[in-house]
């Protein structure tokens, strides 16, 4: 089966779910943007692919199932128990009760399973979604679902959080000993995890997710979002079958057939999820830190970046336009705000220019630009525009800009929507300040708090580090694009759960599991 085969029957189930796919995100030969930084995708056609086969067989089986189990009625208590046959159903649910219960069952099976299980199990699914069609079929898939992003820069992001997402190394035994005896402390399970994913990387924060909680022994009942069902399906089944062909036990991560509000309201008040972990918006973070249980808040970022008049500005500059760009600035750590002292801001201007950067001078245009792009308060984001690409914006407002034009750069004053408001979208503000200084001050205030991400641009040690024990973010990147602190091109692991309201950080296996003493008194002690 080639490329074209298995897109063909991606669309054809696709069709049976009732959804469509658009011609723009399907050709992998033009990827909507690239990065110079990261190296490109290669993409080639690998005739009768086992994962490639894989893909279209899953989407398939799961498409069946979900016809035979439509009149399925929900289970009448909570003491549901899974039948023989959901333990096929590549961990897909009609219900949220039925979910959890699977889960439920199934993480008491995982807890007899060995460490070396774990490893094993998650190397398996690295190996099934480090396939290359694997990564192109879900980075296409996910364009052309959700209408965000780019192809180019999905793949990257699928491909770090397969390869460089901690497992079961993450969990490291604490020792003590002494005339008392010897003392363990070590990592521990859960149990049952409810994670909710957002649109905006929906399979990147699976398969992160879903390596993380499996690691520490957790098994996870993911509510993905509804906009983002058909691909988010599609990377639970995978994990699913590869963990089936690997022995594990069936449903070690379960979801629903069609997400929604109300599936997710069940998965947060439900008595056998015993931690919560929200990747998304301020409003659903809130609601999980407020439910009672155990909770992980990864929430909105507003990330300024800082350029003073000692940095190396043609380098900053391109790195600058590379990580606003990057997947059309979806990530929350994207650049959203550009400070610059004035006696090099002209210079970062034209190298912008030069590295992709469409510049919007006219007032009148920046007044259609913000009109277009805002909601009606002028808020945040109108959601039609989040995620799309810069060429696209421009369309909309009748300009032409070359097809290489990778960001939107505008010159405005700190007050502007643009500023104090996060986009998600390729439109960089640039404010203009007297000194770094001024700078620094004004970054801390544009952050809001969230102590998520920030950017600066100097050789100014004292001035990095300043800014970096003032801001307390929980990324700070110092001279290189924001997704550089994702491990893309930076050195660290990768998360796509960034929990600064909770105070995790960049979460990781340990994030997922609770610390458990063992004490042997006055034994175990050689020394």
């Amino acid at each position: 089966m080639n490329d074209l085969e298995i897109s063909q029957a991606v669309a054809n189930i696709l069709g049976k779910y009732g959804a469509t796919t658009g011609s723009s995100a399907t050709s992998s030969a033009s990827p909507t943007s690239a990065n110079a930084d990261v190296a490109p995708v290669q993409v080639k056609a690998e005739p009768e692919d086992p994962i490639a086969k894989m893909v279209a067989q899953i989407l398939s089986e799961t498409t069946a199932q979900s016809a035979s189990r439509a009149t399925v009625p929900a289970p009448a208590s909570i003491g549901f128990s899974a039948s023989a046959a959901d333990a096929s159903n590549n961990g897909i649910f009609s219900h949220m009760d039925r979910a959890i219960e699977a889960a439920h069952i199934a993480q008491r099976q995982y807890s007899l399973c060995s460490m070396a299980d774990r490893a094993s199990f998650i190397k398996g699914i690295r190996d099934a979604f480090s396939q290359q069609p694997v990564l192109e079929q879900l980075s296409r898939m996910a364009v052309e679902e959700t209408g965000m992003g780019n192809f180019h820069d999905k793949v990257i992001k699928n491909r770090v959080a397969v390869l460089q997402t901690p497992g079961v190394e993450d969990l490291v035994t604490q020792a003590c000993s002494g005339d008392s005896g010897l003392t363990l402390v070590e990592y521990s399970a859960y149990g049952v995890i409810g994670s909710i994913t957002p649109t905006t990387n929906p399979t990147e924060t699976i398969i992160c997710n879903a390596i993380g909680m499996l690691a520490a022994g957790n098994c996870v009942v993911f509510s993905p979002h509804p906009r983002s069902k058909q691909v988010s399906l599609l990377a639970i089944a995978m994990i699913n079958q590869k963990l089936a062909e690997l022995g594990a036990p069936a449903n070690l991560v379960t979801t629903v057939e069609q997400p929604s509000i109300d599936s997710t309201n069940q998965l947060m008040k439900h008595p056998k999820v015993r931690m919560l972990v929200a990747t998304g918006g301020p409003a659903i973070v809130n609601t999980v830190m407020s439910s009672g249980k155990k909770a992980i808040g990864a929430g909105a970022g507003n990330p300024p970046v800082v350029v003073d008049e000692t940095a190396n500005i043609e380098k900053a500059a391109k790195d600058i336009v590379n990580g606003c760009s990057f997947d059309n600035n979806m990530p929350c750590v994207a650049e959203k705000e550009l400070l610059v002292v004035d006696q090099v801001a002209d210079f970062l201007i034209h190298y912008m220019k030069k590295n992709g950067a469409y510049l919007l001078s006219d007032r009148a245009q920046i007044q259609k630009l913000q009109d277009l792009v805002l909601n009606e308060k002028a808020t945040g984001p109108n959601t039609a525009f989040v995620g799309k690409g810069a060429v696209y914006i421009l369309e909309k407002l009748n300009i032409s800009a070359p097809a290489d034009t990778k960001i939107i750069l505008l010159e405005t004053d700190k007050t502007h929507p643009f500023v104090v408001h996060e986009l998600m979208m390729p439109i960089l503000p640039l404010v203009r300040v007297d000194n770094v200084d001024a700078a620094i001050d004004l970054a801390i205030e544009l952050e809001q708090g969230n102590r998520h991400t920030a950017i600066m641009h100097s050789t100014n040690v004292e001035k990095l580090t300043k800014m970096a024990k003032l801001i307390q973010t929980t990324i700070f990147v110092k001279n290189g694009p924001s997704y550089a602190g994702l491990g893309v091109g930076g050195e660290g692991y990768t998360t796509f759960t960034i929990a600064g309201p909770t105070g995790e950080g960049l979460t990781s296996a340990k994030s997922f599991a609770r610390m458990r003493r063992c004490v042997m008194v006055e034994s175990l002690n050689i020394r």
